[in-house]
């Protein structure tokens, strides 16, 4: 299992520099949001999207994938009632598709709750049927390109749409392809899920539906700055045979973003240790 660091927590870091810190703290890999690389990511040219490459790959990493995928531009959404914001929405998705495969990442994941509201008036059958369509769409071309997209279960109050894996087994089921999965957030599944992760991941990593997963607390810091404990988590991870990244993302900063992917790099690895693995 590589560690990967979700690079907003080093936004204010250059590109070069976040390579170069996450590496010298121990991740094997950036997990990249892409409004931390341009206003338009879904722009980037194939010879800027390889200059990054290069760049992660000169400091010892790779790219393991992308998340927080709809930052910008604005006016996105993926279950909006009108016709033309979902397909400019597709057309962004595919572009970003295009980014990860150049940066030689394997997994997008598909957070972004302000933009999968359901709206003032519409169904939620109507929001699910919209969202079962463009991913649907988006899925072959995933595949195409070796990588695999999951939607992401998120808690109330940040989202109201798929917030526990059983929702999201339930979209992924309606897609029906193997490029379109799910995949657990710690901090989300022990927020409003029933059982604790690590009988999560025992419960639903053996039907197929997770592909990857994302360590950070409850309390939305750092592995190893709350209560939660994750070597069990770990031990289930390992019970269950994942063999997929595993991506560091707190959401609070204390006292900063270098200090917490620090912390949470070094707590990490050594639960890591200790199992062996």
């Amino acid at each position: 299992m590589r560690l990967a660091l979700c690079n907003e927590v080093l936004r204010d870091l250059s590109f070069p520099a976040q390579c170069a810190f996450a590496r010298a703290v121990g991740y094997d890999g950036l997990e990249i949001a892409p409004f931390t690389l341009s206003a338009e990511p879904h722009r980037l040219s194939a010879a800027e999207t390889a200059g990054l490459r290069h760049i992660v790959e000169d400091n010892g990493l790779a790219v393991t994938g992308l998340h927080w995928l709809l930052v910008t531009p604005q006016g996105l959404s993926i279950t909006a009632p009108d016709a033309a914001i979902r397909s400019r929405t597709r057309d962004i998705l595919l572009g970003l598709l295009d980014l990860c495969a150049g940066l030689g990442g394997r997994v997008m994941v598909h957070g972004s709750p302000a933009q999968r509201q359901v709206a003032g008036g519409q169904s939620e059958q109507d929001a699910f049927a919209h969202a079962r369509d463009l991913f649907s769409a988006l899925a072959p071309e995933a595949g195409a390109r070796g990588i695999t997209y999951c939607i992401e279960a998120l808690a109330p109050p940040d989202n109201h749409f798929v917030t526990t894996l059983a929702e999201a087994a339930q979209l992924v089921d309606s897609v029906a392809h193997p490029a379109f999965r799910t995949m657990i957030d710690t901090s989300a599944a022990s927020a409003h899920e029933a059982e604790p992760v690590a009988d999560l991941i025992r419960r639903w990593m053996p039907t197929g539906h997770i592909a990857h997963v994302q360590f950070n607390d409850a309390n939305r810091r750092g592995p190893g700055e709350g209560r939660d404990r994750f070597a069990p988590v770990l031990g289930a991870l390992a019970e269950s045979g994942y063999a997929g990244d595993i991506a560091i993302e707190p959401f609070i900063y204390e006292p900063d973003g270098p200090a917490c992917a620090a912390r949470a790099a070094g707590y990490v690895r050594g639960l890591m240790e200790a199992r062996g693995s």
